[in-house]
């Protein structure tokens, strides 16, 4: 549905309002290439340089990325989650593995207790989609489905603040995942998950959160990891 027409600065700021909630609500999740300019122009019924000003806007704060011959892509669900990937995205690996590990053993842990059928279900669908994205040494799709997958155990705690956070974390673990893949599926890296969801279905708390809290670890074998440890 096409905005109305009050002055320039108040419907930019319309257009920032809207475009944002799109990406807030889901409905472009991260990782989306958002529409193109003409198309968001014909959507919204406002200039292409009201689109193009909002569009810019929400890159500098961290939520779009302008990819120049390819598209602009959603990278982050708030300000906040810009931010964190902007001051974490070069951070030491080993560090990013243990917050991984924090977070998400205290997630799992909580999800085996509190987890519904629908989390259940949730879980089963990513696990098997993991599974074929990796058959299909398909890296790209694994970062998606693999990231996907751990935000759905977290998901599972219906702990409203930690769900909050690790969303505002995810494109640091999903970026530094893909970076330390390199593009490539090796059999070194392929880690088991299903031990997770049993234990988790099971609802014993203390095997899920010792399985959640080994996989970032085991992710350190990749090239970047390998590395910056090189260096340490």
């Amino acid at each position: 549905m096409a905005l109305g027409q009050p002055r320039r600065s108040g419907l930019s700021d319309q257009v920032i309002a809207q475009l944002r909630n799109q990406i807030t609500s889901g409905e472009w999740p991260v990782g989306t290439r958002i529409p193109t300019e003409p198309e968001l122009v014909e959507q919204l019924g406002v200039a292409r340089n009201t689109v193009r000003e909002a569009v810019r806007a929400l890159a500098h704060n961290g939520l779009l990325d302008i990819r120049q011959g390819s598209g602009t892509y959603v990278v982050a669900t708030s300000e906040l989650a810009g931010v964190m990937d902007r001051r974490f995205a070069d951070s030491d690996p080993l560090h990013v593995a243990e917050l991984r590990a924090t977070l998400e053993s205290s997630a799992a842990r909580l999800a085996a207790e509190r987890r519904t059928d629908r989390d259940l279900v949730q879980l089963d669908t990513l696990l098997r989609r993991r599974e074929t994205a990796w058959e299909a040494r398909d890296a790209e799709e694994f970062v998606t489905v693999d990231t996907a997958f751990h935000h759905a155990v977290v998901v599972a705690s219906h702990n409203d603040v930690l769900i909050e956070i690790y969303a505002d974390l995810g494109h640091v673990l999903r970026t530094w995942l893909r970076e330390d893949l390199g593009g490539t599926l090796r059999p070194e890296n392929h880690m088991e998950h299903g031990r997770l969801v049993e234990a988790i279905r099971a609802g014993d708390g203390e095997l899920a959160a010792t399985e959640a809290a080994g996989y970032p670890f085991m992710c350190l074998r990749g090239p970047k990891a390998a590395e910056s440890l090189s260096e340490a």
